[in-house]
């Protein structure tokens, strides 16, 4: 069987994108790579990408000259994690405060490492993760 490597794309369906835009580069600090109508697209750790899309926007085949997306779209509170490095979560944590984003959640795993949860403007439950919670991280 052929072998997949990881996840390089992960998708959030939002209802105001530039709102939304905005949390993902004034709070967390990613940066924008890609910027249309319909999609905002940000590097994650120079490893992955985030893909904001307006909520609606792909229920039809996006075609071009390179060829065709399927449909897609989302609803409700969805859920994804950054890595962030051990040393690094109290910073975020105290990040979150000055930009008043209530912490919803803490955890400490049987491995040794931590998570920190909260939300973003469309109620996206998201998580900090130091290493140490899976056997591959």
């Amino acid at each position: 069987m052929p072998r997949l490597n990881r996840i390089i794309e992960t998708a959030l369906y939002v209802d105001d994108l530039e709102r939304a835009s905005t949390f993902y580069k004034d709070i967390l600090g990613l940066e924008a790579m890609l910027h249309t109508r319909t999609l905002h697209a940000f590097d994650v750790g120079g490893a992955s990408v985030l893909l904001l899309f307006a909520r609606g926007e792909s229920l039809r085949s996006q075609t071009s000259a390179g060829g065709t997306i399927p449909p897609h779209d989302g609803s409700g509170p969805l859920h994804i994690c950054f890595a962030v490095d051990t040393n690094a979560l109290s910073e975020w944590e105290e990040r979150l405060k000055q930009h008043d984003v209530a912490i919803e959640g803490e955890m400490s795993w049987e491995r040794g490492g931590k998570s920190l949860y909260f939300r973003d403007p469309d109620g996206h439950l998201l998580e900090l993760m130091t290493p140490g919670i899976w056997p591959n991280y």
